[in-house]
């Protein structure tokens, strides 16, 4: 079993910068992918970003794209969420997640692929 707690959410000004961590513990994690999703008040859970734990391989939601950057800090075990640019849109709870993703990059992006999840921590861009 893996225990994901997430922390840095908060209120930011649109056009701001914010940074979420994800730290891991538990069970060796070596073959996991990692991955970022948000859920706003009456959306479904969507997925933002991924990375592989061993390659460092990522992969992101097109509307992410050019704006965040996901990256894993092997020795503190932990997996970061930068988010530059961020708009009202942005706005949620942001959650960590981990599984082992086979096959298509694109089975990333599915929330059935992670059996580990955090409790999330919020995330607010005013206008």
């Amino acid at each position: 079993q893996v225990q994901l707690v997430e922390s840095g959410g908060g209120l930011v000004q649109a056009g701001g910068s914010l940074r979420v961590s994800c730290a891991v513990s538990g069970r060796t994690f070596s073959a996991y992918t990692m991955g970022w999703f948000r859920q706003a008040p009456g959306k479904e859970r969507e997925f933002v970003a991924s990375i592989s734990w061993s390659a460092g391989n990522t992969y992101y939601a097109d509307s992410v794209k050019g704006r965040f950057t996901i990256s894993r800090d092997n020795a503190k075990n932990t997996v970061y969420l930068q988010m530059n640019s961020l708009q009202p849109g942005d706005t949620g709870v942001y959650i960590c997640a981990a599984g082992v993703v086979i096959g298509s990059v694109l089975r990333r992006r599915d929330s059935n692929q992670y059996d580990n999840w955090g409790h999330g921590t919020q995330v607010t861009v005013s206008s």
